[in-house]
């Protein structure tokens, strides 16, 4: 049997659709011998990574509130802290280390100074994970080993390549962000910048997807519509639709792994 790759990308709440993927995975028997993970991705690659069932993460994220993830800072950097992101963390995932996991697991973040990704493999995972998806701006850098990183979409929104390195022989590229299109009508100052940034991601992902195709078995994106990754509100249907994308693509990819 080959052995099976998950890149599960960044997206924000959108990427509660990687929980319900992983359990329609589940659900038909398959199990990632690899995942790598960007922002959200991270998260929940980590959480599965680390022993939890797409079951347990479901329960967590569905029952997540904004306070319980924001903390306001005096500190330069960010509007947030990342305490609380940490606090929340660190309930499930305890302080185990990347070589503690079930399955091998790989995050990315970018370290602003140099501009430049930084692959998490080694260490301690939850400073991993929390530079992974600290969303510039929103959350206040975290500061490693003399770096200043942030989110890993911000230069890579689903690490595909990541897991081929890692020894996959299939890939599969969850992206829950899909291409994005700023609404027609007049909006306020900070949807216009978010949509703008939006843009330039559209055509980053879409030149890495094309430059790695012959790396990339797989690339999936579910359909979540114009689901807003900055809110709570439709995590249910991220999960339904993930669990949907799930379903569907099962055969295909134990057909892959099965050739």
């Amino acid at each position: 049997m080959k052995k099976l790759g998950l890149a599960l990308g960044a997206g924000g709440s959108r990427g509660v659709a990687h929980v319900g993927f992983l359990q329609a995975l589940e659900e038909e028997g398959i199990q990632p011998d690899y995942i790598t993970g960007s922002s959200m991705g991270a998260v929940v690659g980590a959480a599965y990574a680390a022993g939890m069932s797409a079951q347990e993460i479901k329960r967590i994220v569905l029952g997540l509130r904004l306070r319980r993830l924001i903390a306001p800072t005096l500190a330069k950097g960010g509007i947030f802290g990342t305490r609380k992101m940490r606090k929340l963390l660190e309930k499930y995932l305890g302080d185990i280390s990347f070589e503690d996991l079930k399955i091998p697991f790989r995050c990315v973040a970018v370290e602003i100074g140099g501009g430049r990704t930084v692959e998490f493999s080694k260490g301690k995972l939850l400073d991993a994970v929390i530079a992974s998806a600290c969303i510039p701006g929103a959350f206040r850098p975290l500061e490693k080993n003399g770096m200043r990183l942030v989110d890993g979409g911000v230069l890579e929104r689903v690490p595909a390549c990541r897991v081929r390195d890692m020894g996959a022989d299939v890939v599969v590229a969850v992206d829950v962000l899909g291409w994005r299109r700023m609404p027609q009508k007049n909006t306020g100052v900070i949807k216009v910048l978010l949509g703008t940034f939006d843009i330039m991601d559209n055509y980053r992902t879409q030149s890495y997807r094309e430059e790695n195709r012959d790396k990339i078995d797989f690339w999936l994106e579910p359909e979540l519509g114009d689901m807003s990754q900055y809110s709570l509100k439709q995590i249910a249907f991220a999960y339904e639709q993930g669990y949907a994308l799930g379903k569907a693509n099962a055969m295909a990819i134990k057909e892959a792994l099965e050739k």
